[in-house]
């Protein structure tokens, strides 16, 4: 116990030592940036602070991240900033562990090496990085594919195509998440998803002494929804212990479903078909890096302590009698997901324009709205929430590697995820990423793999309900288990940021 005391102790000098020398480098070449990055515009008429919106960097444009090839080797300051940033994730999961003694650092190890070799891989590999730019490329196509039905439905009878009126969030973008899912189901019922993910949760069991059940339910999440995953393993749900149904909950916490990960591409790659390819490939790579993640991260929460049954059989429930029965099934649970997001999103930037209108109305009636613009060089121009929650979360976003210069945008999305949902956090970033007001391209990557989750508050709910129908006898765990969950599926998209805004040197 004593020598490992001091190990940690030694350890915790050398991460404050390391810290020390990063941040005096930053502060040696810390200049002018800011103000070479971000001039405001004297003509420009602010109307709202939501975003940075309207400001736009003078220097180039960093929006097109075509010409971001960072691959010429890593700085010493890069490496030290990446481990300085694992290091603080894994002791703030340590920090909230139900049972230090019990870590099977073993794990820790194999996982976080996971993660390194998948993250190597898709930026310096060539035959990995086929492999995913092949699989993205059936993303974007997915997308082609869903705005052929698009184009039917709201196309103009004497123009043949989407009058101008027409080209909104709701005409463009939910119909993507409605095919998807039509798409999903009836891959399902042919067997198809159900291969892959069985493979997948070999591996892991395998390598990071799973039990079948957990694993499977991980790997599920890469291409399912966290209600949807936890279907595969219903018949074991009513016996898993605590740790592993913390990893089921943290699955999916930690990733996308395959849908809105569509989505998501179109947010951010706009009509570029080779921007939709590189966001297409880094979008399905954080998904697959989150779930080594989120087995780090959950078995130092709530380790391993019992003894576990590595037999893997999937479900055999059914999702149709038929494939045009599986596709109309799909396509019902799609329309209702789509529903969901509307109503979401309304509701939720509705919120934060009352929060907004209130809080800018405080900083009006103190004087602290000219004082923010002043202190943040024009970045933020009231108290907003949005300045709120870029401060609130910045010095995360230093540990993990961001540039100084964005580590308030980049806090601020991670605000937006948890507090609202990742569906505004990618809004936000596809909005500050087309305002071009990001110093360091890599930063818009990071938020990438940071953003990548379905880690908020909401999902909390969402998990007791679907999980708990499934396992009745469950919810008090699931309610007790909720906020660790979030936190731990929080980490783990951080982790993942972390480790590529390393290997991007």
């Amino acid at each position: 116990m004593q020598k490992k005391l001091i190990s940690f102790i030694l350890l915790a000098m050398v991460t404050l030592v390391a810290a020390g020398w990063i941040f005096a480098q930053e502060s040696a070449s810390t200049d002018s940036l800011i103000a070479t990055e971000i001039i405001a515009n004297d003509t420009q008429q602010v109307t709202t602070d939501a975003s940075i919106v309207d400001q736009l960097a003078s220097s180039g444009d960093k929006s097109n991240l075509l010409d971001f090839d960072r691959h010429n080797g890593f700085s010493l300051t890069t490496i030290l900033r990446g481990l300085l940033g694992m290091l603080s994730l894994v002791f703030i999961a340590f920090i909230f562990s139900s049972n230090r003694k019990a870590i099977n650092w073993k794990v820790i190890g194999t996982g976080l090496a996971l993660q390194l070799l998948l993250a190597v891989g898709v930026l310096y590999v060539p035959i990995i990085q086929y492999f995913f730019e092949a699989v993205g490329k059936l993303f974007v196509l997915v997308l082609d594919f869903t705005k052929a039905g698009t184009e039917f439905l709201f196309s103009s009878f004497s123009s043949n195509t989407i009058e101008s009126a027409l080209q909104n969030f709701v005409v463009q973008i939910l119909p993507t998440i409605i095919f998807f899912s039509a798409l999903t189901s009836l891959l399902f019922y042919l067997g198809i998803i159900q291969k892959v993910v069985k493979g997948m949760a070999w591996v892991m069991t395998k390598l990071m002494n799973l039990s079948g059940a957990e694993s499977l339910s991980v790997a599920g999440n890469i291409f399912l929804g966290q209600t949807e995953s936890p279907l595969m393993i219903k018949a074991y749900l009513a016996k898993m212990n605590k740790s592993e149904i913390l990893l089921v909950m943290m699955g999916g916490m930690a990733t996308l479903a395959g849908g809105v990960l569509a989505v998501y591409i179109s947010f951010l790659g706009g009509d570029d078909p080779v921007q939709r390819l590189l966001f297409a490939k880094h979008l399905l790579t954080a998904s697959v890096m989150a779930a080594p993640g989120a087995i780090v991260i959950s078995k130092i929460l709530v380790p391993q302590t019992e003894t576990i049954d590595k037999t893997m059989e999937i479900g055999k429930d059914q999702i149709g009698s038929n494939v045009l029965d599986a596709i109309s099934n799909g396509t019902t649970e799609g329309l209702k997901l789509a529903a969901n997001v509307a109503a979401m999103l309304l509701v939720f930037i509705a919120f934060i324009a009352m929060f907004n209108y209130i809080s800018i109305a405080i900083g009006d009636l103190f004087g602290l709205n000219d004082n923010i613009a002043s202190l943040t060089d024009g970045r933020y121009n009231q108290l907003s929430l949005q300045f709120m929650l870029g401060y609130l979360f910045s010095p995360v976003m230093w540990l993990i590697g961001v540039n100084v210069h964005d580590i308030t945008l980049l806090g601020r999305l991670l605000g937006e995820k948890i507090i609202m949902t990742e569906f505004i956090g990618y809004v936000s970033l596809s909005e500050l990423k087309s305002a071009n007001v990001f110093a360091d391209p890599k930063s818009v990557i990071m938020a990438t793999y940071m953003l990548c989750g379905f880690a908020n508050f909401a999902s909390i709910g969402i998990q007791i309900g679907g999980i708990g129908s499934l396992a009745p006898n469950q919810r008090v765990t699931l309610s007790k288990y909720g906020l660790k969950a979030l936190l731990g599926g929080t980490l783990a998209s951080l982790m993942s940021a972390t480790i590529v805004g390393m290997l991007l040197g």
